[in-house]
């Protein structure tokens, strides 16, 4: 079965940093794009960062780049985001999803619910301010 298991989420002060991870089993990880998402209470979900382990393109929404950064672990089968410049704004509850990559990332990315078929539960990130 394909299982995405996201780690990492907490309670950070404002300016702090988070590494979250995504551990993915159950299918073959070089096939696939895995992206990083976030709903805040009463928003919409968006996309954070993507990044194909096919080809190893990147993706970030203009609203992301600076502060996050997504990497693979090709043999640990986990993809990170680093998260520094923690603001109260980031607040939210993080999922990773994959989706096979048949398409560039940055499409995979702007639809994700198209372009991802497989979601996992969830970390919640907190930051005080």
């Amino acid at each position: 079965d394909v299982q995405l298991v996201e780690s990492g989420g907490g309670l950070v002060q404002a300016g702090g940093s988070l590494r979250l991870a995504c551990a993915a089993s159950g299918f073959t990880f070089n096939d696939y794009a895995i992206g990083w998402f976030r709903q805040a209470p009463g928003k919409a979900r968006e996309a954070v960062s993507c990044i194909s382990n096919s080809d190893g393109t990147t993706y970030y929404p203009d609203s992301a780049k600076g502060r996050f950064t997504i990497s693979s672990d090709e043999v640990e089968n986990t993809v990170y985001l680093q998260i520094t410049s923690l603001t109260p704004e980031d607040t939210a509850t993080y999922y990773c999803a994959a989706g096979v990559a048949y398409a560039p990332t940055k499409r995979l990315c702007e639809t994700f619910n198209v372009g991802m078929d497989h979601w996992g539960k969830g970390t919640l990130v907190t930051v005080s301010s």
